[in-house]
């Protein structure tokens, strides 16, 4: 895939729910939200808010069930799509905790993905030289490629791989969820520069979902969303940001209590 030029990823009064012990539960209550291409929006709030549900609906894990509401990518609906078929319309999801894959290399997995996106195997020299030139800027040793897919990772490293991924299948829309969860401050930092790269050279729209502000330090959005009890309590710009790790989630939590 190459330019990413004017994706619109268009969520629009989403509703979400999940099967737990105690039956059917709403998780996201109406969510609507616009990402276009070259735009960074991070999605924050505090935990059960509801940020990995959008994250998961997006991409079409089965756990979760939309009830209501549509989400689009340049027109097309995205939620009548298999995972395998959002994955190739350009929808790329940075899994919080990602899974492993024993037996399968990294090298492997990411010639396969390509494969798969692209709809013809990438140029065999081209490929081998654009992954070692994306795992020296990530600070990722050559040997990593031939070790199984996160087996035996560090968080750091698991989080390394995501963005190795996004930069090498160059999506048009990726979802980052928590992708700052259990980093050092040099990791973030390096995946972070990761993020930004990969947005400079596709243009792709990214919704980060995170907890903590320190990762907006690194990349920084052009909109802030707050995640209430499923909901988007309140919008602004890099500002909002700078508001919530000065005062937290407090005020919010009695508004959407």
């Amino acid at each position: 895939m190459s330019t990413t030029a004017n994706s619109v990823l268009e969520i629009k009064d989403l509703h979400v729910t999940v099967e737990t012990d105690q039956g059917t539960k709403e998780i996201l209550r109406g969510v609507t939200l616009t990402v276009r291409s070259g735009e960074t929006h991070a999605i924050m709030g505090p935990n059960g808010s509801g940020k990995s549900t959008l994250a998961y609906s997006i991409a079409g894990h089965p756990k979760y069930t939309v009830t209501s509401g549509s989400v689009t990518l340049d027109g097309e609906d995205v939620l009548a799509m298999a995972v395998d078929e959002r994955a190739r319309a350009g929808i790329f999801l940075g899994m919080q905790y990602p899974v492993e894959v024993p037996g399968v290399t990294v090298s492997n997995f990411l010639r396969t993905a390509k494969t798969a996106i692209d709809g013809e195997a990438p140029k065999l020299r081209t490929w081998v030289k654009d992954v070692k030139a994306a795992m020296a800027d990530l600070r990722m040793d050559d040997s990593f490629a031939q070790r199984g897919v996160n087996e035996g990772f560090s968080g750091g490293e698991k989080k390394r791989h995501e963005i190795l991924q996004m930069e090498l299948l160059r999506p048009r829309i990726a979802v980052l969820d928590e992708t700052d969860s259990g980093l050092d401050v040099d990791a973030l930092r390096i995946v972070s520069e990761g993020v930004n790269r990969a947005k400079k050279e596709t243009s792709c729209g990214i919704l980060l979902i995170t907890h903590y502000t320190r990762i907006l330090r690194y990349i920084r959005p052009d909109h802030v969303h707050v995640f209430v009890d499923g909901r988007i309590a309140e919008e602004g710009g890099p500002e909002l940001a700078d508001r919530l790790e000065a005062e937290g989630y407090d005020r919010f939590q009695s508004v959407g209590a």
